[in-house]
């Protein structure tokens, strides 16, 4: 169900990060090596990165696979930036189709990105939507558990919650409902925010930068499982 980066650090062209290694992200939306659940990637992707200066991030977004989009390589070749999050989709059974389905999702300043699914939704987690305002519910960008999640965690965000304490709360009140793989990533462009459940994630953790991703984009020993929980990272490392 998806594969996603995150990445912080000195800028990079979006080809750097999501084309050019011998195992990135645009090869994983048809040949993952940790996918547990699923096959192919492709109905839809996104990227979503800050340029400097400005709180609010861009996004570049399609219903197709990667692969698939030959405006692309063209657009990732010439943008650069030191913070971006990107992603591949596999969707549900059922759940939304189109571009506005396709992470990332943003509000406030910040990407995100789900790896997973909630078994039953919407009517397993109704009890869930209840708490959340109306208003919220109207506004989700997507037909997609994907996209009710984050709207979850950015309510409890906007009362006040850290991000991190929204996202373990989030993800407790869920699985105590069904059953959820809830591998999410974050960012505001300053730190990364993630949690493993139910599926694999690897940091790759250099001098000045951070890398979190649903498995490696090479084969570098400095890559390394991240356990089960929720985590944090800025480009010096885990906070």
């Amino acid at each position: 169900m998806c594969r996603h980066l995150a990445y912080l650090g000195p800028p990079k062209s979006l080809r750097e990060l999501l084309i050019d290694p011998p195992h990135a992200l645009f090869r994983q939306s048809w040949e993952p090596r940790r996918q547990a659940h699923g096959v192919v990637n492709a109905d839809g992707f996104g990227v979503g990165w800050f340029a400097a200066g400005d709180p609010e991030p861009a996004r570049y977004r399609q219903a197709g696979p990667i692969w698939a989009d030959p405006s692309f390589p063209d657009v990732a070749r010439v943008t650069r930036s030191g913070a971006v999050l990107a992603a591949v989709r596999d969707a549900t059974v059922g759940a939304a189709t189109g571009t506005e389905a396709a992470a990332p999702y943003r509000a406030e300043g910040w990407l995100f990105s789900h790896n997973g699914a909630v078994a039953g939704y919407p009517h397993s987690v109704a009890k869930l939507a209840e708490t959340v305002p109306a208003a919220d519910l109207l506004a989700l960008e997507a037909r997609t558990d994907a996209a009710f999640v984050w709207t979850l965690i950015h309510t409890r965000f906007r009362d006040g919650a850290p991000m991190a304490e929204a996202v373990a709360t989030a993800i407790a009140d869920i699985t105590a409902l069904t059953e959820a793989r809830l591998n999410l990533l974050l960012t505001d462009g300053k730190e990364i925010v993630a949690s493993v459940a139910g599926d694999s994630l690897s940091v790759l953790v250099h001098p000045e930068s951070v890398t979190v991703a649903s498995e490696p984009h090479d084969d570098s020993p400095d890559w390394h499982d991240v356990p089960a929980g929720v985590h944090t990272w800025n480009p010096e490392g885990t906070i």
